[in-house]
């Protein structure tokens, strides 16, 4: 179960939730068969538990939301986007440690 902060974004709530969020956005491009992407997700409860409301975590299931995949270009999964003030600051693919994460999202307050 997903950390209870963490936002599952759609093409409908992604203007309110990433790009007209005033704190900085971590987007995970995910999907349900892909066992790196379930090795990450933890770790995405951890960052979402320490960093409070100083960032927002979010999730983008990929086969659900192709239309947001496509938008990104999104070639592969995990994909971790880093965003700030509706732009894209960063982006990874594979899996990030906990540590790394809540250091970028820092770097973007």
């Amino acid at each position: 179960m997903a950390h209870p902060s963490i936002v599952h974004l759609t093409g409908e709530n992604f203007i309110d939730e990433v790009e007209q969020s005033s704190v900085p956005v971590i987007i995970d491009f995910w999907s349900e068969h892909c066992g790196p992407c379930k090795m990450l997700s933890p770790v995405l409860d951890e960052v979402a538990e320490e960093i409070g409301g100083k960032a927002k975590v979010t999730k983008v299931d990929v086969m659900a939301n192709r239309d947001l995949a496509v938008k990104f270009g999104i070639r592969a999964v995990p994909t971790l986007i880093f965003m700030k003030d509706g732009e894209v600051k960063e982006t990874k693919t594979g899996i990030m440690l906990k540590d790394a994460i809540v250091e970028k999202l820092a770097a973007l307050a």
